[in-house]
């Protein structure tokens, strides 16, 4: 029986580590890549619709996993909610391919490697979370270790030409992990007041983010010239899909991994999953990273895992009064 538990352990760990791994290189090529030759060549910029497919097959393998091997039953949870957690949700997925193009895909994963500050930060402000003390010390360790790996230390005539662009991406990073926190402090109060289950989530949170970025690209003319882009170059509709798919079934084994062992092994192995994407974006990408940068990617990493290890066992709410 422990053996069993085990292999299906490591099952779910193999598939998180894969599915993100093929989804984190597949998020690099599509947002960094050059399309094209010379000249002529050209960056993907079609965001909105990159989430919008990505979305969309978010909701239908949560349809179909509610349908066959996930029954929750009803749910109660008012559409105010859904729909308020799935703007924050889609605002942050935006901003966080957004900012690829602008900084390394490394940078891009330990910035938001930051998520459990504003998660923290929110959760006390709007969702009466209380924390231990030690909690607060993993989390300033993950804010010292991104402050080291973001610091400026480029030459004066590279600065000038890049330190704009970083400096923008890194904001739409701030305002991705602004829009992680709300969507985590909106989830929490989802939960406390009617019990809302992981598959309804994900579907409904899917489906009205389907929506909100439907109407802004075909509002804003995104679609159409989207629809040129592939024209141009048809590939990229694969590694689209490819990339839809690999979040899709990661979300599962991450669903999977909290139903049946808890969140604290699924918190490791996310973790994990995080610093070996970091790694081979460096290998496959020839992204490289300072000596400073790696000690901050060591600060990041360990203070994750002690919060994953001993920060979570005694988080509580306030009492408040209805």
């Amino acid at each position: 029986m422990a053996s069993s538990k085990r292999f299906k352990l490591l099952f779910c760990a193999l598939g998180i580590f894969v599915c993100y791994f093929h989804f984190g290189m597949l998020q690099e090529k599509i947002t960094r890549g050059q399309y094209g030759d010379g000249k002529s060549s050209e960056k993907f910029t079609y965001m909105f619709t990159l989430v919008f497919f990505q979305c969309t097959i978010n909701y239908l393998f949560a349809k179909t996993c509610l349908l066959t091997i996930m029954k929750q039953g009803e749910d109660t949870t008012p559409r105010t909610y859904y729909a308020l957690s799935a703007l924050t949700y889609l605002l942050a997925m935006v901003c966080s391919n957004m900012a690829l193009q602008f900084v390394s895909y490394p940078t891009q994963v330990i910035g938001k490697a930051g998520k459990p500050i504003p998660v923290m930060i929110l959760g006390v402000l709007l969702g009466n979370k209380v924390y231990p003390v030690r909690k607060y010390l993993f989390i300033f360790l993950v804010v010292i270790g991104v402050a080291l790996f973001m610091y400026k230390d480029v030459g004066p005539a590279k600065k000038q030409q890049s330190e704009g662009q970083a400096a923008f991406g890194e904001l739409l990073l701030l305002l991705s992990l602004t829009m992680d926190g709300l969507t985590s402090a909106v989830q929490e109060r989802m939960r406390a007041e009617h019990n809302s289950k992981s598959g309804h989530m994900m579907l409904n949170m899917n489906a009205w983010s389907v929506m909100f970025s439907g109407v802004v690209i075909v509002a804003s003319g995104e679609l159409f010239q989207f629809i040129q882009f592939l024209q141009r170059y048809p590939s990229t509709l694969w590694h689209i899909a490819t990339f839809s798919i690999a979040g899709a079934f990661g979300q599962y084994f991450i669903f999977l991994t909290v139903a049946e062992f808890g969140p604290l092994p699924c918190s490791i192995v996310t973790t994990t999953r995080k610093f070996f994407t970091v790694l081979g974006s460096i290998l496959i990408f020839g992204n490289s990273l300072t000596s400073r940068q790696w000690l901050g990617t060591f600060v990041v990493f360990s203070g994750l895992f002690l919060d994953a290890m001993f920060g979570k066992d005694k988080s509580s709410k306030k009492n408040v009064a209805k």
